[in-house]
């Protein structure tokens, strides 16, 4: 070896030590930072038991109590990061998505009751092609089949305004299941509606943190469902059948009617139109779970606004009365406003946010997985931590939405119009990359 190959192989040997000592002191600075506040655990189960059955409002507690915006806490051996502020959660899940975008295992909804074709790692695929396939069928037929289903409604609440619960969950299986399948749903009774109802209150329920055990001690998901204390399993099978006939009886249904010849354009039809031409690169099978993701999501979280919006009208007579005189203004008594009117209504478009704001559908957004170890004002963020949006708590802050128990649409207005520097409720949709505003 010649002097100067000797000398350049010194260099790289003292670079990559530097590099290697460089990397032991951060990693090592890095491990003796304290993790983020939370309550005391105990042996094994961690907090586990402290999880009551309204964990938003145990978690919004534990921040106050803590004077802290991120908190810790350990379920039977998985840490929980809860981020309770919108700073907080813009920072770690919106700037630094690149190692905050991994999902948790959630061994109860995914492997248990079948919704791993949802939730698993294909889940960037399914947002590609839902925001190629649906934008095209929205831009031309979603505002009609909204504006018709909408109509429908109102002559159903003045027939009978008891069955309004009932009402809103048709009117929403109409839109979704319409643009999603091209399925006409039936009047009453329609089984499409029904099932995407069962199926996402069982999902509902399976992911509230720490309802069920096995999501904290993975191994029990091979109890049998005979063995005591085994009750998770029972549930799950049920759970299982729901999200097996939400995925495959719709798609089924459209694909005999493309078959057929009866298919109308929506989503479905569309997808598989490029499939078969050769535009896309996706098989039918990711078609077929983005559909149902569609169908399950956008049924129930259409039917729990709209049911908030009602309880906050009948609670509020007055902003009841500001949203009707300010239609009145723009369309004339007894019409109906268009989707064109939305700029002239804005008190219309503030109450709309205060709903959202008010009783948003979700109190946690979808949980995120720490790829690797993170550090955030002074805390250590260990690799594997789930880490949650606290979305009740960012919607109830009292600083950026003074007495935010009160439905008061005006927080969002300045000299009638929508004032820009109230933080819009777009964390009632969680954290991520999304491309429209309320």
């Amino acid at each position: 070896m010649s002097s100067s190959d000797l000398s350049g192989s010194l260099i790289w040997a003292a670079l990559a030590a530097t590099a290697l000592y460089l990397t032991w002191l951060h990693s090592t600075s890095r491990s003796r930072l304290p993790l983020p506040p939370g309550p005391r655990q105990l042996p094994f189960v961690g907090n586990l038991f402290d999880m009551a059955a309204r964990p938003w409002e145990v978690c919004m507690e534990w921040s106050k109590k803590y004077n802290s915006d991120i908190i810790h806490v350990n379920l039977a051996g998985t840490r929980v990061i809860v981020l309770s502020s919108f700073e907080a959660s813009e920072a770690l899940l919106e700037k630094r998505s690149s190692i905050y975008s991994d999902r948790p295992a959630f061994p109860m909804v995914n492997d248990l009751m079948g919704w791993n074709f949802n939730l698993r790692d294909e889940w960037r695929i399914h947002r590609r092609l839902f925001n190629q396939q649906f934008n095209m069928v929205a831009s031309s037929s979603f505002s009609r089949v909204q504006r018709t289903a909408a109509h429908s409604l109102l002559r159903r609440l003045l027939d009978n305004p008891a069955g309004f619960r009932d009402h809103l969950k048709q009117m929403a299986g109409e839109v979704i299941i319409s643009v999603t399948y091209g399925i006409d749903v039936q009047p009453v009774d329609d089984p499409y509606v029904a099932l995407a109802e069962n199926a996402i209150k069982s999902l509902s329920n399976a992911r509230v943190p720490g309802r069920y055990i096995v999501d904290s001690i993975p191994i029990l998901k091979y109890l049998p469902a005979w063995f005591p204390g085994a009750q998770f399993k029972r549930i799950a099978s049920e759970g299982r059948f729901l999200s097996q006939a939400v995925r495959n009886v719709p798609f089924a249904e459209t694909k005999r009617r493309m078959g057929s010849g009866e298919a109308t354009s929506c989503f479905i039809s569309k997808a598989l139109q490029d499939l078969e031409s050769g535009k896309r690169h996706f098989n039918e099978s990711t078609v077929k779970n983005v559909a149902a993701a569609m169908y399950a999501a956008g049924a129930h979280t259409t039917v729990s606004a709209l049911s908030t919006f009602i309880l906050a009208m009948l609670a509020n007579p007055d902003a009841q009365k500001n949203a009707q005189l300010e239609i009145d203004s723009v369309v004339g008594r007894g019409n109906l406003p268009h989707f064109g009117d939305k700029q002239a209504m804005p008190y219309v478009a503030a109450l709309v946010k205060e709903v959202l704001r008010w009783g948003n559908v979700l109190p946690f957004g979808v949980p995120h997985v720490l790829a690797v170890d993170d550090e955030y004002r002074g805390y250590r963020l260990p690799a594997g931590s789930v880490v949650i949006g606290h979305v009740w708590a960012i919607l109830h802050d009292e600083i950026a939405y003074p007495d935010p128990h009160a439905f008061e649409p005006k927080r969002f207005l300045l000299d009638d119009k929508i004032y820009p520097r109230v933080r819009d409720p777009q964390s009632a949709f969680g954290f991520g990359r999304r491309s429209f505003r309320i």
